[in-house]
């Protein structure tokens, strides 16, 4: 059995791509077995074998103790017999699945693969596409055939970046397989490092679309949330205080209003979309959805340039500072940031803004969306917008903000950091 194989240390593991899942997973793995942790970029693997995790997220004591090897040289991986495929799945400028990072990772793994040996996906995907697009690939390339010679899984993955309570071990794992028997290897595996379980999905499609389901009910209750601001803004009642209200009923869900971007939420509802569109299906409730959250940024810009008017702020000569660039408090990730969409559109006036953030990389941001991040605020400023609530801006005075702007001082608290602190600013928050 693969399950006596790994343990004993005559085979061994791969995880393909090593961010924000991979690299979790890999080094769980490499606390119990043999592990082989590939990724394409070279400068990643660099760091990793110097113990250092190039998003933040995992200290050096998680790499203590592990079997693992880091490399980015698919010939390592030949000895391996059970592999994970855990690389972004984004989607393109038209909002389309962009497939091509994990296609790519199929055929590095269809180039060892070898009877006996097992494939399992994490990447988010559409219900279908691990065996109408990535089981192909890995026929074609080997001339094996699909569950006589190889088996496959899909276990979508539940790391949450920034997050040090919900982590792999104590988080159920859904597990899914090909066939029976590798269901039943596949939830072995895993239950070596999930201590709280695995929960065994009747078929892999099943489990694909669980993982699109899970964010794409976040996005559609965000949404509602923001739809609510916007109501309550015209209102003129606190959205905070309504939810505070609502809230004291035993089955009200707590959602916020905000910006929706990042890897997942902001992205997995178009998988599900695409499928629904390709099989006849033209989804309203959930693209509704996405339009709301898609448009927050445009929205909260001109409600920006709307409070400035009213303050007979001189537009052509303002400044505003954005504190927060990444798509989530407190760590670094930069990939599907909704706050360029609202820097954009404040752009578009001809306003001149600042963006500052002390865990966004200065050198990604540039590259990723062609805008510059300053070290620290410098002057004064006719706005100050709180994006993203990092530990760094909270607990902060009014003062602190009084020093940032000028006497007409806005400011604009995305995330409702400081509902009902600020008497003497101007103050917006969703």
């Amino acid at each position: 059995m693969i399950l006596d194989s790994l343990k004993n240390k005559k085979t061994s593991l791969a995880v393909i791509g090593l961010g924000y899942v991979g690299l979790p997973v890999a080094l769980s793995f490499a606390k119990k077995i043999k592990v082989v942790g590939f990724d394409i970029n070279a400068s990643r693997i660099a760091s990793l074998q110097k113990n250092i995790d190039p998003s933040g997220e995992l200290p050096a004591a998680d790499f203590e103790d592990a079997d693992i090897l880091f490399s980015s040289n698919s010939k390592d991986l030949a000895q391996v017999s059970f592999f994970i495929i855990a690389v972004p799945t984004p989607i393109d400028e038209y909002n389309q699945p962009d497939l091509s990072p994990l296609l790519k990772a199929t055929q590095t793994v269809a180039k060892v693969l070898k009877k006996g040996d097992y494939v399992v996906f994490e990447s988010t995907v559409y219900p279908g596409c691990t065996e109408e697009k990535c089981v192909p690939i890995l026929e074609q390339e080997t001339g094996l055939v699909f569950n006589k010679d190889f088996k496959i899984g899909y276990s979508p993955e539940r790391i949450n970046p920034g997050d040090k309570e919900h982590t792999l071990k104590n988080v159920i794992k859904v597990v899914s397989g090909s066939d029976a028997e590798s269901l039943a290897a596949v939830a072995s595996v895993y239950e070596m490092v999930v201590e709280v379980g695995v929960h065994r999905a009747s078929s892999i499609k099943v489990a694909e679309a669980s993982k699109v389901i899970e964010n794409t009910q976040r996005d559609l209750n965000i949404a509602l949330m923001n739809e609510l601001s916007m109501i309550f803004d015209k209102l003129n009642i606190s959205t905070y205080e309504v939810l505070e209200a609502a809230g004291t009923k035993w089955n009200f869900l707590k959602f916020f209003p905000g910006l929706v971007g990042g890897h997942c939420i902001g992205v997995d509802p178009y998988y599900l979309t695409f499928k629904a569109a390709h099989m006849g299906h033209f989804p309203k409730v959930i693209l509704s959805g996405r339009e709301i959250n898609d448009g927050m940024g445009a929205y909260i810009a001109k409600k920006t340039l709307q409070l400035m008017i009213s303050q007979k702020i001189d537009i052509l000569n303002s400044r505003i500072l954005v504190l927060g660039a990444t798509f989530k408090e407190n760590v670094s990730d930069i990939r599907n940031s909704k706050v360029v969409d609202m820097v954009r559109e404040l752009q578009s006036f001809n306003l001149q803004v600042e963006i500052t953030d002390p865990h966004a990389s200065k050198d990604e941001f540039l590259h990723e969306y062609k805008q510059n991040l300053v070290e620290k605020p410098t002057g004064k400023y006719d706005a100050v917008i709180l994006a993203v609530a990092h530990k760094e801006y909270k607990n902060k005075t009014e003062q602190y903000f009084t020093d940032l702007t000028k006497n007409t001082g806005i400011l604009i608290d995305l995330k409702g950091v400081y509902q009902n602190q600020i008497k003497n600013l101007v103050y917006w928050s969703l």
